[in-house]
């Protein structure tokens, strides 16, 4: 998993301080007519995220019936993987308690994955709570579009579309300000199982379109990633 230790963007880099407990680094704040354009940027990682699930299930990627004997286990499937994403995407400074964690947030995520999931995702909480801390980062995720690629009686998987979006406040007092980031989109393949009757997600894993760097690495290939 290494989406929640890749949290920081193109200019952020994470540094270990004197104290041992990392500081945060970023480039200058962007000029505020780059807000003006997030919400065209959106609209295209829609039109982009939308277009790739069309071509993942187009291209070979689900199987034949892409679980269609099965629709009410499509229907849970897909729901769940909407309800993990938004979960593990989306988290502030308002969820930190007094020790620097997350509480609320690893519960919530914990809810929805498996055992051997969630000793994975344990290892790599803490960094991402570093740095909503450090940097005073929210992040919400938004789910445009999924499809089922396969499912029978115990196991599924899913493909998800869609982005994160990012913001930090800047300043003290009444100088302080948000400043929002880009929409970064995100496609995964989520894997599901079923345990004791209930589906819970088992992992993750980022996926590319055929013209973006890495194509040729299948889904599955590697372990998931956390926001």
């Amino acid at each position: 998993m290494s989406v929640l230790t890749d949290l920081a963007r193109p200019g952020e880099s994470v540094e270990a301080g004197s104290d041992g407990t990392g500081s945060t680094t970023r480039d200058p704040a962007p000029p505020p007519r780059r807000r003006r354009l997030v919400a065209v940027a959106l609209a295209l990682v829609v039109v982009a995220c939308t277009a790739l699930l069309v071509w993942l299930t187009a291209g070979g990627r689900t199987s034949a019936d892409g679980g269609l004997d099965h629709p009410e286990e499509r229907e849970q499937v897909m729901s769940l993987t909407d309800q993990f994403v938004k979960r593990l995407g989306t988290y502030s400074p308002d969820l930190l308690d007094d020790s620097g964690q997350m509480p609320a947030y690893r519960e919530q995520v914990r809810e929805v994955i498996t055992p051997k999931f969630a000793a994975d995702f344990d290892k790599q909480v803490a960094t991402a709570e570093q740095l909503v801390a450090q940097g005073r980062i929210t992040r919400t995720a938004d789910v445009f579009a999924t499809a089922v690629s396969s499912v029978d009686d115990d196991s599924a998987r899913v493909l998800v579309a869609g982005a994160f979006t990012d913001s930090y406040r800047q300043g003290e007092g009444e100088k302080e300000q948000t400043v929002d980031q880009e929409p970064l989109p995100f496609r995964f393949t989520v894997d599901l199982v079923m345990i004791e009757g209930e589906w819970l997600v088992d992992d993750f894993t980022p996926v590319s379109s055929p013209d973006e760097p890495g194509a040729a690495a299948e889904p599955g290939a590697g372990g998931g990633s956390t926001p």
